[in-house]
């Protein structure tokens, strides 16, 4: 991924943050077989080791990409936060020289580490639950994975197979306007604020 200086996010705990913001990432494949992504949702364990951090995920047994993690592949997880289309319209600048063109705005995370398989049980369980209990946790009524039958979710445990990836290096690009004078920055909040898009007002909130 091309970061220009001033849109690199070099904070890790920023980082790791918004890994549990936006969980749902794409995992990348690419080997001999050729270059395959599966959307799934993640769970992030922090390193007690001075680490980055391990990415846990899990897909169904059926499909046969966790084959080819069996040797234990390096894979990328990209993580995508919000993001939205810039007006130059929405720049105090334009008027003083025209200058402006649009652009688009977005927090984008990526991951890369190598993949191992997980398949034991106890794992897999307790995997499902921590990554449940970290969405259903402002619930006002939270569901946990222990309100299911035991017998039911044995069975669904032997259906799926677990990946672990220690995150190796970890990426981080924010483009907020960084680049933009202040007051083309307070204008472009402005104007994300004023549209009727979560993912404008969630863009906005990340301009400073």
């Amino acid at each position: 991924m091309y970061v220009p200086n001033h849109f690199k996010e070099k904070d890790t705990e920023q980082l790791q943050q918004y890994i549990r913001d936006y969980g749902f990432g794409l995992l990348i494949v690419a080997d001999g077989e050729g270059i395959e992504a599966n959307h799934v949702p993640f769970h992030l364990v922090s390193g007690d080791d001075g680490s980055l951090g391990y990415l846990q995920c899990h897909l169904a047994r059926s499909n046969p990409v966790w084959k080819r993690l069996q040797e234990g592949a390096r894979v990328l997880v990209v993580f995508q936060g919000p993001d939205a289309y810039v007006s130059p319209a929405w720049y105090p600048t334009k008027a003083e020289t025209g200058r402006v063109v649009p652009t688009w705005n977005y927090l984008a995370i990526h991951a890369e580490g190598n993949a191992q398989l997980v398949q034991d049980p106890a794992w897999l369980k307790q995997h499902l639950r921590q990554l449940t209990d970290q969405h259903e946790s402002e619930r006002e009524d939270p569901w946990s994975v222990d309100d299911a039958p035991s017998e039911f979710t044995d069975r669904l445990v032997q259906a799926i197979v677990g990946i672990e990836i220690k995150i190796e290096a970890l990426t981080g690009k924010l483009k907020a306007s960084q680049n933009q004078p202040e007051q083309n920055r307070v204008g472009v909040r402005a104007g994300l604020e004023n549209d009727a898009k979560g993912a404008c007002q969630a863009m906005a909130k990340l301009i400073r």
